[in-house]
């Protein structure tokens, strides 16, 4: 099984959310998406539940010569969170990581300046908030995402993926109050392997989505 695209994705995991609001699961809904991947995706969820769509910037700390195999994650101005494990395994030090972090947390505030501009985030308190991406691979910024959000008490926390590692999935559970994830392939490896359009989604996309679907402080 593979998705023709983001959008496609995104309809998909809609329909599988909607039949669970339609229960009742997901009362004063906000949809928050990792930008830039997660946009196209959440954006058809939060029409579907009829609910205001925002990003929560994510950046990915890489390995020193490999920015692409994530060793960590930062949100906002929250510490950087690691995967001790593979920092061991690997002999690196959050203080040899710090230039990586700094140069990563200045795009982030560039990022989010761009697609908010002086509109505050959300407010996410007692509220059921769901959090999109285009796929799970190693977690590191869904599980930064998620501890961020969780220190802003929401009633409950959802991540929702198209496709996702299994291993990861699991892992996310002791993160999120629930995980939805589509497709768990056993033969995972990488997340652009599950869409037969994987094309980056660029920054006119994510703040052109955020204009006809943008969260406020006076939403809801």
């Amino acid at each position: 099984m593979r998705f023709h695209d983001r959008t496609e994705a995104g309809r998909e995991l809609a329909l599988r959310l909607k039949e669970r609001a339609a229960n009742g699961e997901f009362p004063d809904t906000v949809v928050l998406a990792l930008p830039r991947g997660g946009v196209p995706v959440a954006a058809q969820i939060a029409r579907a539940l009829d609910a205001p769509l925002d990003v929560l910037v994510v950046r990915k700390i890489g390995l020193p010569g490999r920015p692409e195999a994530g060793i960590g994650a930062i949100v906002g101005d929250d510490p950087p969170l690691f995967d001790r494990r593979a920092l061991e395994m690997r002999g690196l030090s959050e203080h040899r990581l710090a230039p990586d972090v700094e140069r990563e947390r200045a795009e982030l505030h560039r990022r989010a300046l761009l697609y908010r501009g002086d509109r505050s985030a959300p407010d996410v308190r007692n509220r059921t908030v769901i959090v999109v991406d285009d796929g799970l691979a190693t977690g590191a910024t869904a599980r930064a995402a998620l501890r961020h959000l969780r220190g802003l008490a929401p009633a409950r926390l959802i991540l929702a993926v198209p496709v996702g590692a299994a291993e990861s999935c699991a892992e996310m559970r002791s993160a999120a109050d629930d995980v939805v994830c589509l497709y768990q392939p056993s033969d995972f490896q990488a997340v652009g392997l599950w869409y037969e359009d994987f094309e980056q989604v660029s920054d006119d996309e994510v703040t052109g989505t955020l204009h006809e679907l943008s969260a406020s402080t006076h939403d809801g």
